[in-house]
């Protein structure tokens, strides 16, 4: 089984070897590092990209906005994930943002998972009849397991979420009166010795 310090130096010099500066291959490791870590078939999908990057043209996106639409060709996943890290501070005052036609979409998921990461909240993103919950770079909730590896999504969707419990405030109630049952009453003697503690002189 490789390791992953290897997984991330490979596809970091694979990466360079197909055209990407040295920063962005340098991206593209940590991210398929992070896929291959949670799950995903990283290194598969990265490799089918190549293959088609050999004879396909594919697009690149430097200014993200709310609406994002290439002009003749599909995004490179790439270039989106690297721009909407670079800019994700930025992207979250939208609030949800909108992308038509990405090349193999599963590679832009470790840029939002960083994002996620970075703004300190989780983000949804959605394609097709897909949903994957991205958890500040811990882990990756999604329905997508055990399905096809699809090479190009026509409509993406990614939400920004607010920071909220996952529990009702009666759910919290309840626990917090059981935890009072752990409290100890002080008594005297207990303050006393909290008084005196410290302050013996061995010397």
């Amino acid at each position: 089984m490789k390791s992953l310090s290897e997984i991330e130096t490979i596809t970091k010099r694979s990466s360079r070897a197909v055209g990407f500066s040295w920063g962005e291959a340098e991206e593209v490791g940590k991210c398929v590092r992070e896929l291959e870590l949670l799950g995903f078939a990283g290194i598969k999908s990265l490799n089918l990209y190549y293959q088609k990057k050999k004879n396909v043209n594919f697009e690149e996106l430097n200014l993200v906005s709310k609406t994002n639409k290439p002009k003749k060709y599909p995004f490179c996943p790439i270039s989106v994930g690297i721009s909407f890290l670079d800019q994700i501070k930025k992207i979250e005052n939208i609030k949800k943002c909108t992308f038509e036609n990405i090349a193999f979409p599963i590679l832009l998921l470790p840029f939002i998972s960083r994002g996620s990461e970075i703004i300190g909240k989780k983000i949804l993103l959605k394609f097709d009849e897909f949903k994957f919950l991205l958890n500040f770079s811990l882990n990756i909730s999604t329905n997508f397991f055990d399905r096809d590896l699809p090479q190009k999504a026509k409509n993406i969707e990614i939400s920004f979420l607010e920071n909220i419990d996952n529990f009702s405030d009666n759910d919290w109630k309840y626990l917090y009166k059981l935890s009072e049952e752990t409290f100890v009453e002080e008594s005297d003697s207990l303050k006393k010795d909290a008084a005196g503690a410290g302050l013996t002189d061995n010397d």
